[in-house]
């Protein structure tokens, strides 16, 4: 089993530095089994804000390929993979771990997972979108994409979000890794390759479409203003 750990400052939020280590990680890793989890109270708060905040022009298209990548290389890893929500899993946070094959979250009821980017005003990229298409059933996905609630660990589980919730230390995510792996690995790996590779290539087929309009939401002054005052910062 190869563990990867999300740690970074503000609840594990995803800065380039944190995708691109991560992203090093799956290739280390190798098509091992994998575990992901954050350090600490949470899983992953989303997007390192404060760096968004500070993106323009090549530097804003950089970080949201960093991201579309990481969350590809993630969906089509070759090996098993279970995300134990150990806390808040929110926006790209609660996207790294639909891109899981199997998600254990604990019970807590203070804990949130949902999708907010509808709520700060940013247009889903073709990676996280598809992946969300793929892993939330149907009957849950609108919702859960244009509400932009944040749900309790029950209600992610009623709406197919996660698979499981458990009150242990990452026990049961575990235990469904090791079932999971015990499966051939080459007919996994094929199996999953047949289910996810032509969403990817998709995905990464929309994404000039998506640079050349969506990139917009994330350039707009609102948008800007919404995440300084997030943050308790004065909007320039």
């Amino acid at each position: 089993m190869h563990e990867v750990v999300l740690q970074s400052p503000n609840l594990n939020a995803m800065s380039t530095a944190t995708m691109s280590a991560l992203r090093e990680e799956l290739r280390r890793a190798g098509g091992a089994p994998l575990l992901l989890r954050g350090e600490g109270r949470a899983f992953s708060a989303g997007l390192d804000l404060q760096e968004v905040l500070s993106l323009e022009g090549q530097a804003q298209i950089d970080f949201l390929t960093l991201l579309e990548e990481l969350v590809l290389d993630l969906f089509t890893y070759p090996g098993p993979t279970v995300a134990w929500v150990n806390g808040h899993a929110i926006a790209g946070g609660c996207i790294l771990a639909l891109a899981c094959d199997h998600r254990v979250a604990t019970h807590h009821p203070q804990v949130k997972i949902g999708l907010s980017e509808v709520a700060i005003g940013v247009a889903f990229p073709p990676a996280p979108l598809a992946v969300v298409r793929s892993r939330i059933p149907a009957p849950h996905v609108d919702e859960a994409v244009l509400s932009a609630r944040l749900y309790s660990p029950s209600e992610a589980l009623a709406r197919g979000i996660v698979d499981a919730l458990a009150d242990d230390e990452g026990a049961r995510a575990r235990a469904a890794l090791d079932t999971l792996a015990a499966l051939p690995a080459e007919a996994y790996a094929q199996a999953k390759a047949s289910l996810r590779g032509e969403v990817a290539a998709a995905a990464r087929a929309a994404r000039p479409a998506f640079l050349a309009g969506g990139l917009r939401f994330w350039s707009d002054p609102a948008l800007r203003q919404r995440i300084a005052a997030r943050l308790g910062k004065p909007s320039s």
